[in-house]
């Protein structure tokens, strides 16, 4: 898994739906995932810790965490079927743990309210990320070809404690 963070909300250009936008620690790979409006607004109140008078459907939810003793542990976005991310809250009360389906969107809004990690399958980033750095992704596999050009059999053997030709030292 991957831990990342919301970097913002963005409009599609085209279809002009919101998009919340998630990058990895070192910023190299983006997850962009469509939202929509009131997710958004939901999603940008909580980045800006902006408080409602009255508690929206997200503050309602922290809220009854809070109120029967309960902890948002992280959120997991585990999978991507037919373009639908799909995402679990993994909640923890005492001992007892649970994990409660949900949207993502729905499942980042909370997690920004109660400070939680936001954590992605690898599989996920592999299937639906995008570079986010392509220059350094590029060079990162420019070095990578220059480091396998350079192999020779002999770095094996010899990291290994064996001579070439199989004998043991």
């Amino acid at each position: 898994m991957i831990e990342m963070k919301v970097a913002g909300i963005a409009l599609d250009a085209v279809t002009r739906s919101p998009i919340v936008l998630l990058k990895d620690s070192s910023e190299r790979r983006a997850l962009p995932i469509y939202i929509g409006q009131d997710q958004a607004k939901a999603i940008i109140s909580a980045l800006e810790k902006q408080r409602s008078p009255r508690p929206l459907t997200h503050d309602l939810f922290v809220n009854l965490l809070e109120t029967w003793n309960m902890m948002l542990d992280r959120v997991i976005i585990h999978s991507l079927q037919d373009n639908t991310f799909y995402a679990i809250l993994c909640v923890r009360q005492g001992e007892a743990k649970k994990e409660i389906d949900a949207r993502p969107s729905d499942a980042i809004a909370i997690a920004l309210r109660t400070d939680s990690p936001i954590w992605v399958m690898e599989e996920v980033v592999a299937d639906a990320s995008i570079p986010v750095d392509r220059d350094a992704d590029e060079e990162e596999r420019r070095a990578f070809r220059d480091f396998v050009s350079n192999i020779r059999p002999e770095d094996f053997t010899q990291h290994r404690g064996y001579k070439t030709g199989g004998e043991a030292q």
